[in-house]
C-alpha cells in the first residue's frame, strides 16, 4: 500500500465518520466503516514511511583501482 492511497482511504474513512449522517443504517455503521477505514489508512502510511525511509538511508559507495 502506498501514501496515496493510505491518505486517500484516511480522507474517505473522515468523510463516512463525520460527513455522512444515516438516520436508520440497515445492518451496518457507516462511522464504524468510517473509523476503520482511517485505522487501516494509518497503519499504511506508517508502514510505508517505515519501508520507504529504510530505503533512502542506504548509500552505496564504489571504489575502483585500476591496477597497473
Amino acid at each position: 500500500m502506498g501514501i496515496g492511497l493510505s491518505i486517500f482511504l484516511i480522507a474517505v474513512g473522515a468523510v463516512l465518520n463525520w460527513g455522512v449522517d444515516v438516520k436508520d443504517p440497515s445492518g451496518f455503521n457507516l462511522n464504524t466503516i468510517g473509523v476503520i477505514l482511517m485505522v487501516v489508512g494509518a497503519i499504511g502510511l506508517l508502514a510505508s514511511m517505515v519501508i520507504w525511509g529504510s530505503h533512502r538511508d542506504r548509500t552505496v559507495v564504489e571504489e575502483r583501482r585500476d591496477v597497473v
